[in-house]
């Protein structure tokens, strides 16, 4: 037997289920891993709860995800030593004094969210907290400063390839059945993946162009006119403003404190990606030293090849070491505090870790064939789609509806992932083989429908009231939860039928070009058609 039939969709679908029911991400996660436990061990509760916690260890056990989990731990560290240096409110200062039109501080938000890409939760505090008195001062509203943060923040940090979003994309995608027929890295993947996300890319440009063109509509508009009376937020409708989580202000700081740690992790990146693989080159026999290994192999080559996971944790660690001496030198905080900063930072990233244990564990379930203790869905779903005759150009913009429906009950992109992309792998990579696709065909049509599911989970986190980055933009920008839901909600739905209809368009023809022609018309028809029928 290689799988457990349809019995197979019960993690899966429970999941989901009990997602919209108790919009707890971790729980349905955690029963949907069960559930697949007591499938393999015919209904024995003890027998199964023993297999969870071995499957636990196991997970913990693989190189890959433990510098992954270490990446993200120390990712969240490093957050919390750049909040407690007065370095980004230095920046914030610096900026207000070259600002002075509303939509020039609508601008430096939109840059602000594109360079502060390595944590959502980060950008959406940072961000918010250092732009709201400028954007007050400017007369913008605080819902507009919300979604621009907001917006941002969830968007950028799957297309720029240093966070925490993309390092769990490329985990969960990696152990998916069917990945190793495309003949990718998971470095490779994800870059292949990047251009092909339509609703994230979708995101920044009608971000970007509500800004140029000053083209709101529907309740942000009506913001922006309570705002002209120096009505910046309703209180009264939406209720109270969330506690402003304000950043340490220290007087010895200035912007280059904040903008020297950016700089060096993403240098470190570019060094370390190359750097990891001319290391691992290093046999001992016919290549004895970096020299060699470097001049055995093109640099294009060592980004290819390289273990993305090896790289980045090597990449975190040297920036957070020289990070912590450069602070610790100028004398922005001291030895103690800094590591109550990066502790309490840490601390911020264990719902993040949690969700992305549990979102291994069910993909581990999903895709695992009954001898190793799974319950092989990926063959049975592959085999009953490639067998009924699916059309593969609809499968994308589904897709991306069901990863949206999901992400919105549940609150959570990350969760999204770990339900999604091991479901739809194997049937997208099934129905290329079926169709006799070239290689270079099926990476294609691969990277459509795994860009469907990562535009559909940032859509509903974008979209959901239960979203942490939802809530943390609201508090960064002082904004009512109600009020950013309320004037958020019909741009997400506006990108998120572009999105759906470019899919269903770049399924059809098989190319991206076109998907990106189509979701190009339908946003610039949104920006001028909307505004003048929607007040």
């Amino acid at each position: 037997m290689d799988n457990f039939g349809a019995l197979g969709l019960i993690p899966p679908l429970l999941a989901i289920a009990l997602a919209f029911f108790t919009k707890d991400a971790v729980l349905s996660l955690f029963v949907g891993v069960l559930s697949g436990t007591m499938i393999v061990n015919s209904g024995n509760l003890g027998s199964s709860l023993l297999d969870v916690s071995n499957l636990f260890a196991k997970i913990l056990g693989d190189a890959w995800n433990v510098r992954i989990f270490l990446f993200c731990a120390l990712l969240g560290g490093f957050v919390g030593l750049l909040g407690h240096t007065g370095a980004a409110h230095s920046f914030g200062v610096w900026a207000a004094k070259r600002l002075k039109s509303g939509q020039s501080s609508q601008f430096m938000t939109f840059i602000f969210g594109l360079i502060i890409f390595i944590d959502d939760y980060f950008s959406a505090l940072a961000t918010g907290s250092i732009m709201r008195p400028i954007s007050d001062k400017t007369g913008t509203p605080r819902a507009k400063l919300a979604y621009n943060v907001h917006s941002t923040a969830t968007a950028v940090c799957v297309i720029v390839p240093v966070s925490s979003w993309v390092v769990t994309i490329m985990s969960i995608s990696k152990d998916a059945q069917g990945f190793e027929s495309l003949g990718l890295s998971p470095l490779e993947f994800f870059l292949g993946l990047i251009t092909y996300n339509l609703y994230a890319f979708g995101v920044l440009l009608f971000v970007l162009g509500i800004i140029i063109f000053k083209a709101d509509f529907g309740p942000m508009k009506r913001a922006h006119e309570r705002a002209k009376e120096g009505k910046l937020f309703d209180e009264e409708k939406f209720g109270l403003v969330p506690n402003d989580t304000e950043f340490v202000e220290n007087n010895r700081a200035n912007p280059f404190d904040m903008i020297l740690p950016m700089i060096l992790l993403i240098c470190s990146v570019l060094v370390f990606f190359p750097l990891t693989t001319m290391i691992a080159a290093i046999d001992g026999s016919k290549i004895t030293s970096l020299t060699q290994a470097y001049h055995s192999m093109s640099l294009s080559d060592a980004f290819k090849n390289t273990d993305a996971s090896v790289a980045l944790l090597h990449s975190i660690i040297f920036t957070f070491f020289f990070t912590f001496i450069y602070y610790i030198f100028r004398r922005l905080v001291s030895a103690k505090a800094s590591m109550a900063a990066v502790s309490e930072g840490i601390k911020s990233m264990v719902p993040a870790l949690t969700i992305l244990i549990l979102a291994w564990s069910i993909g581990t379930i999903i895709k695992s064939a009954p001898s190793e203790g799974g319950l092989g869905l990926g063959v049975y779903l592959s085999g009953l789609v490639v067998n009924g005759d699916f059309p593969v150009f609809l499968l994308a913009s589904i897709v991306f509806l069901v990863s949206g429906l999901i992400s919105f009950a549940t609150g959570t992109s990350w969760g999204t992932f770990g339900i999604m992309i091991p479901l739809v792998m194997p049937i997208v990579t099934a129905l290329g083989v079926s169709n006799n696709m070239g290689l270079e065909e099926l990476q294609n049509i691969t990277f459509i429908c795994i860009a469907a599911v990562v535009g559909g989970a940032i859509f509903g986190d974008n979209a959901s009231p239960i979203s942490d980055s939802t809530i943390l933009s609201s508090t960064g920008a002082g904004c009512p939860v109600l009020e950013h839901i309320a004037t958020q909600m019909p741009y997400a739905v506006t990108i998120a039928i572009a999105a759906a209809i470019s899919f269903l368009f770049t399924g059809i023809f098989g190319s991206i070009a076109v998907g990106w022609v189509c979701n190009i018309a339908l946003l610039l028809a949104a920006l001028f058609v909307l505004p003048k029928v929607w007040r």
